[in-house]
């Protein structure tokens, strides 16, 4: 269990995580960093060779994603294996899996067979396209999910053709879309004391994530273009080159819009009817991003940056990812965490961006080693010494 386990608000969930990759192991950190009991089951290393995401078992993406677990692994493709899951599913109150869509149904952990041993069992999966439809059989990849689910579309400047965005943002959302399901039907549970299967996809969450770039098309009738580092709608919004660098500036309505002209002394851009309203910026963007940019590029980031945002005007630095964990603000939200790993020592791992009033703070644990915690797991679910032993013994663990 992870330490001070039994103040967290999900302590009293035990999540069953049969998660790869990215999108499942996503989901389960939500629930694994608010304390829930996560045992993250692996097939044993004789039958499954992988080594971690990029072959790194040890690297920062694996000991990042899966902290605050505990490990064990199982032949799941084996009878005795199957049954052993059976057993825990008793017991347990989450299960999240990412496979593709029949091979939960070929492994006998469907949600029909689970619910049969825990009528309260919450199932969770994910998929790159649904578990039904045409594509359901496809298999799933963050960046061919960014391409159909528009966002390459809408991503990179105008003219250069479509870009993924930097992170696997469809992994990503559909793991965050898993966690939220699985907290509504653990909520549900409480009223009708059954469980159920909920669903979400790597396309399904890439779509929703458009947001209002695809409500443009769904209620306008408009098709979002390439917009490059400009704000679709909002202007002047964009990238600025300072003396030195490369500043934010977000300016939305005319009220911003005299502010930023006061910043800049640019007391004839607030006159020049060409800038008059929104509607004419919006129309004469490019001139106005450059007529703005002959002022910041006399002026240092750290200048503009301060004085905008003395002057209530959004504006911030552009970062390179070291860059970002040594600012200050950073620092003081504490977004990294330090784990002791049994091997590799200490490590900062990424926290999680909800801070909680009425919660205690989690005591972070690194990634667990394959099977680290099997005989520990197994007897917490009533298995004796000797069935321990007997299945260590015949590698169903």
């Amino acid at each position: 269990m992870n330490d001070n386990s039994e103040s967290l608000p999900l302590a009293r969930f035990t999540v069953l995580d049969l998660t790869r990759v990215r999108s499942g192991p996503t989901a389960v950190r939500q629930l694994a960093d608010w304390g829930a009991n996560v045992i993250k089951i692996e097939a044993p290393a004789a039958i499954d060779s992988a080594k971690g995401m990029g072959g790194a078992r040890n690297g920062p993406d694996f000991q990042n994603i899966h902290r605050n677990k505990r490990g064990m692994t199982l032949n799941l493709k084996s009878p005795d294996g199957h049954a052993v899951l059976m057993r825990m599913v008793e017991k347990a109150d989450v299960v999240v899996e990412n496979f593709r869509p029949d091979v939960k149904t070929r492994l006998g952990i469907d949600y029909e067979a689970l619910c049969a041993v825990n009528s309260r069992i919450v199932l969770a999966s994910i998929s790159g396209f649904g578990q039904d439809g045409p594509y359901a059989m496809r298999p799933g990849f963050d960046q061919i999910a960014q391409g159909m689910g528009g966002l390459m579309s809408i991503t990179g400047l105008p003219g250069q053709g479509p870009v993924r965005v930097g992170v696997p943002i469809a992994d990503l959302s559909a793991g965050l879309y898993a966690a939220i399901g699985i907290l509504v039907a653990l909520l549900q549970r409480e009223e009708t004391g059954k469980g159920q299967w909920i669903r979400t996809s790597l396309l399904q969450a890439q779509i929703a994530m458009l947001d209002f770039q695809a409500a443009r098309w769904t209620i306008g009738k408009e098709v979002p273009p390439q917009a490059g580092n400009n704000h679709p709608t909002s202007i002047p919004t964009g990238v600025f080159r300072s003396s030195d660098g490369y500043i934010n500036i977000a300016c939305s309505g005319d009220v911003m819009w005299g502010r930023l002209c006061e910043v800049l002394g640019a007391a004839e851009l607030f006159d020049n009817p060409d800038y008059a309203d929104g509607a004419v910026r919006l129309t004469n963007r490019d001139a106005l991003n450059a007529a703005i940019e002959s002022y910041t590029l006399e002026r240092s980031s750290d200048d503009l940056v301060e004085s905008m945002n003395a002057a209530g005007v959004p504006c911030g630095p552009i970062y390179s990812i070291d860059e970002v964990f040594a600012d200050p603000q950073v620092q003081h939200l504490g977004m990294s965490k330090t784990v002791q790993h049994n091997t590799l020592g200490p490590m900062d791992v990424i926290d999680n961006a909800i801070t909680m009033g009425g919660a205690a703070q989690m005591s972070y644990r690194a990634t667990p080693e394959r099977g680290q915690h099997t005989s520990e797991v197994l007897a917490e679910f009533g298995f004796s010494s000797d069935e321990i032993e007997k299945l260590a013994d015949g590698g169903v663990t």
